[in-house]
């Protein structure tokens, strides 16, 4: 895949502009940013995925209605307030959010995606949200990704956006992209807000075949917690603006176009892994060998999300015992007897027999920022790759004082 970094997030996409501004919607007179929008010149082709939790979000459940048509030209975004939970009044208020974006850009309220993050269980200010709306849309600006990126976020401590070009015939494709996310995440969506950009001229069918499969191996294979929220949300528009021949579902170039969109993905899913609240490590689980591609998944996933493996991280403590019982309950199929463990470059485990290894080794592994632990099931050629970050002390503070 030919493909290099650029600036710009979101808005780098030919076509494409944002915004993020403050509307203090806690009330709290906070002058942070919460209020995020996203526009297309042009209607664009979109697709989604979205939360597994029974208890979905009123904007789940709005924006899922509205992208049965497949097609976007803007999403409005706010943070400090999740309006999940919030029954009828949450539905019309979340329509109110799309129909007062709709009235500021002069487009129709069915082109219009709502999100929400924050709080569950409070009603959304909507005097306040309305003015955070208005002054969203005259803020928005080309190079307006940043203001979006901070807009949306939470517990994050840093903006997480990202943007590509790639060669795809005789056009230049890019794709950009902004996420959130720190806590209450782990795989089965995890617990995310993602939006991508790209001015690719694609099928429907294949858009969404797309952002499923790079949603699997992305944001679908991290964890930071073990919790899923009501209100996860990956949403793409493509706008053709590209120039592009149509990229179909099942060629070559929905393949090329596939991988970069699972790179940038990727990139973001790790950002927000380094970025789980009260992080201090990066943890990439690496499985090889194993029997299939699914065991290999839920090997990594189960690694990377056990709590004990975790605190073991944060602790800096080679403690390999952890990895190889998450590996056993993870449901994986495996011979015990014939697992090689590593951590970092240490071995410390060689056909399923503990290894003496130098210990002082494996604590200059554990005491850098990014961790990488590999299992090789040796039971075939399945692979997967999982990241998540260590528990630290730190994330008891964080969600021990969420709602104050």
């Amino acid at each position: 895949m030919n493909k290099k970094h650029i600036e710009g997030g979101i808005c780098a996409p030919l076509g494409f502009k944002a915004s993020g501004v403050a509307a203090d919607i806690n009330g709290k007179g906070n002058s942070k940013k919460d209020v995020a929008l996203i526009f297309s010149e042009v209607a664009a082709i979109s697709a989604g995925v979205f939360t597994l939790n029974a208890v979905k979000a009123a904007p789940i459940l709005v924006t899922t209605e509205v992208l049965k048509n497949k097609v976007l030209q803007a999403v409005v975004i706010n943070s400090r307030n999740a309006n999940s939970c919030t029954g009828e009044q949450g539905l019309k208020d979340a329509k109110e959010m799309c129909r007062l974006t709709a009235h500021s850009l002069g487009i129709k309220e069915a082109m219009v995606a709502v999100s929400s993050t924050g709080v569950i269980g409070l009603p959304l200010p909507m005097e306040r949200i309305e003015k955070g709306i208005l002054s969203a849309a005259t803020a928005l600006k080309a190079d307006g990704s940043h203001d979006a990126a901070a807009a949306i976020m939470t517990t994050d401590t840093f903006p997480k956006q990202v943007a590509i070009q790639m060669e795809l015939g005789t056009s230049t494709i890019t794709i950009g992209g902004i996420s959130k996310g720190s806590g209450m995440v782990h795989p089965n969506m995890a617990t995310i807000l993602g939006f991508i950009t790209t001015d690719a001229k694609i099928s429907p069918e294949a858009l969404q075949a797309a952002l499923k499969k790079g949603n699997e191996n992305s944001f679908n294979m991290i964890s930071v917690d073990g919790d899923t929220s009501t209100n996860d949300m990956l949403l793409i528009m493509a706008n053709g603006l590209s120039g592009n021949v149509e990229i179909q579902i099942d060629t070559p170039e929905f393949e090329e176009f596939t991988l970069a969109l699972e790179y940038v993905l990727v990139f973001l899913a790790k950002e927000i892994a380094r970025d789980g609240e009260g992080a201090t490590k990066l943890l990439e689980v690496q499985i090889i060998g194993a029997g299939s591609e699914k065991d290999a998944k839920i090997a990594a996933r189960a690694v990377c999300s056990s709590m004990l493996v975790k605190t073991a991280i944060f602790g800096r403590d080679a403690n390999w015992g952890r990895i190889l019982c998450a590996l056993g309950y993870s449901g994986a199929h495996f011979d015990p007897a014939n697992v090689n463990l590593y951590i970092g470059d240490v071995q410390v485990m060689e056909k399923g027999t503990p290894l003496m290894f130098d210990e002082e080794a494996a604590l200059k592994v554990l005491s850098q920022n990014e961790i990488v632990i590999l299992g090789d099931l040796q039971s075939g050629n399945g692979s997967a790759i999982s990241w998540g970050c260590d528990l630290s002390y730190e994330y008891v503070k964080i969600n021990g004082a969420y709602r104050t």
